[in-house]
């Protein structure tokens, strides 16, 4: 059984100024790759990652080759659909 290792380029164009609010510090937002296996329902596969410390970068505009590949074990992910979904941590400047 061989390995499937995936390098890709994506456009990311997102307005995250909405996030920044009096107790905001600054968001950790990040790319994952997201597909069904028949043995896990959720596969996760960290592509790309930022840290936006204030409000003034919180309109993200990149394209980016994926900071880390997507890597399969084998042949599950071939044929499969898989999403790329945005996902962003709030961190406070207290509590």
């Amino acid at each position: 059984m061989g390995t499937t290792r995936v390098t890709l380029t994506f456009s990311l164009s997102a307005n995250l100024e909405s996030l920044f609010t009096w107790n905001t510090k600054q968001v950790f937002a990040f790319v994952t790759a997201e597909y069904e296996t028949a043995k896990n329902s959720l596969n996760q596969v960290s592509l790309w990652d930022s840290i936006i410390p204030d409000k003034d970068q919180a309109n993200v505009q990149v394209e980016v080759k994926s900071k880390y590949p997507l890597i399969d074990q084998g042949t599950s992910l071939r044929g499969k659909k898989v999403q790329l979904v945005l996902h962003w941590h709030i961190m406070p400047n207290a509590g």
